[in-house]
């Protein structure tokens, strides 16, 4: 921290008590945090590791792993929907199933990529409209 903007004392004390942390339980901090405060934290790294020696850096691309499945539109067969819905989220009753495909659009679920798909592929061969997020 620069000398102009001092930290309180009540976040020093805190400031202090990580720093002592190991890895390990600095990392077991974090996720009670985001679990805590329904947030994710996320790693920033330091501009000067951020642009490779020699050049502009190109911006490093995560492959995204889990996709949101979102039902656009039910379509004409919502019978067929429901069933798929139910596949994918079997602790769901019919009429709960039904409430949901009635509401398009809405989530299904967060899946892996592979899972994502599948559901995708169900749910547009049973004739509802789906994207991925």
């Amino acid at each position: 921290m620069s000398e102009d903007k001092k930290l309180s004392e009540k976040l020093q004390k805190i400031l202090d008590a990580v720093s002592e942390l190991s890895v390990l339980e600095l990392s077991d901090l974090v996720k009670a945090v985001e679990e805590k405060f329904d947030v994710k934290a996320v790693a920033m790294a330091a501009p000067s590791a951020a642009a490779p020696a020699g050049g502009a850096a190109a911006p490093a691309v995560e492959e995204k792993t889990e996709f949101d499945v979102v039902v656009t539109s039910a379509g004409a067969n919502k019978i067929a929907v429901i069933k798929v819905v139910r596949e994918f989220k079997p602790e769901l009753g019919l009429k709960e199933a039904k409430d949901m495909v009635d509401a398009c659009p809405f989530t299904l679920a967060t899946l892996k990529k592979d899972a994502a798909e599948e559901a995708k592929t169900k749910l547009t061969a049973a004739g509802a409209q789906v994207e991925l997020k």
